[in-house]
């Protein structure tokens, strides 16, 4: 194990300068450079041999690791990538690789029982779904729900990384209703995805709270200095929506007791896929029919998705939600007239 390991700090200290350009590489600098990188990261002091690197090099080459890497050497002795875009680091992952890692992760859902190693068992089919996909020309046997069509896709990696630096932003923003463009100084706490949607959760300094935008209606994004940076100081993410069904919430919304009735032919769809992490069976009825109770916030999300069931379900309460989805429905039924009724219109 400790030789995979020297072995990997080896090969990527090398890729890290045969992907700068601006130098020329000999054996030696190359050799000067694993050293120092042993010496860093493991506290090895006796240097690397001429033959190591010389070998590692044949190896990065080689098809072995599935690095097919273009190293070539240039005036008899400088080493560099043929293919200035090229690093290891691109490189797929190997069948072989891949074998390995969903033993691995066997063996730890066996040893540890953790559950949430099934997540990771998901990642690893889908990433194994890839390599077969271009290895053999094969069509997927796969399909994740995705939109490459939204805007602000484009944005997530600069998000991200700007979360996770606590880099303040200069946010250029239309929401749906605004007729122009805004100016948000914003502090970018959080990335959150819904319905492959995403949304950016921070404070703004002239909103109390958090503020939440869509990055399909970011136009532009702007660093700032640090300084103007705001720390976030409530309670972690995951607690603060534990009782939301999408994204919409303020720092004064509440869950509420929510009772539905299912009918009898969606009761097993709800009953196996919960429709929020807090549902609980208050009853099972003799014709089939389901009774649940959720607590989330009363949100947009929330009647959207009760509004997806149509007829199949029922609020129950509380009697102000139950009142919202009556209207809407009534509205929705309004779009489609009776057309047994004589028409009014004139020849």
């Amino acid at each position: 194990m400790a030789l995979n390991k020297l072995a990997l700090i080896r090969y990527k200290t090398i890729d890290n300068c045969l992907r700068l350009r601006h130098r020329k590489w000999t054996l030696e600098d190359l050799m000067e450079k694993v050293s120092d990188a042993l010496y860093e990261f493991e506290g090895i002091k006796n240097g690397i041999s001429k033959r190591t690197v010389q070998g590692d090099i044949q190896l990065m080459r080689s098809n072995k690791l599935g690095y097919n890497a273009p190293i070539v050497v240039t005036h008899r002795k400088f080493y560099t990538y043929e293919d200035p875009n090229y690093s290891i680091s691109n490189s797929p992952i190997s069948v072989g690789d891949m074998q390995k890692m969903k033993e691995a992760v066997e063996v730890l859902k066996h040893v540890s029982g953790f559950s949430s190693f099934d997540e990771m068992s998901d990642i690893v089919a889908r990433l194994e779904d890839s390599i077969h996909t271009k290895k053999d020309n094969q069509p997927s046997i796969i399909q994740m729900e995705s939109n490459n069509l939204l805007k602000g896709l484009s944005f997530i990696s600069q998000l991200h990384q700007a979360i996770r630096e606590k880099t303040p932003l200069l946010i250029g923003y239309q929401s749906f209703k605004a007729l122009q463009k805004q100016d948000l100084v914003f502090s970018p706490y959080l990335l959150k995805e819904y319905r492959n949607r995403w949304f950016l959760i921070g404070h703004h300094r002239k909103s109390e709270g958090l503020l939440t935008l869509a990055l399909d209606r970011i136009e532009t994004i702007e660093e700032m200095g640090k300084n103007s940076y705001k720390d976030y100081t409530g309670v972690d993410f995951e607690r603060y929506y534990s009782d939301t069904i999408g994204v919409t919430k303020t720092h004064k919304d509440r869950g509420h007791r929510v009772i539905l009735e299912i009918n009898a032919r969606n009761a097993p769809y709800v009953e196996t896929k919960p429709i929020h992490p807090s549902q609980q069976i208050l009853d099972k009825k003799d014709d089939g029919s389901l009774l649940i109770r959720i607590d989330v916030v009363l949100n947009f999300e929330l009647e959207r998705e009760i509004l997806g069931f149509g007829e199949a379900i029922k609020v129950i309460a509380p009697r102000n939600l139950q009142s919202r989805i009556k209207q809407r429905l009534i509205a929705a039924a309004q779009l489609y007239p009776d057309r047994s009724e004589k028409s009014t219109d004139t020849a």
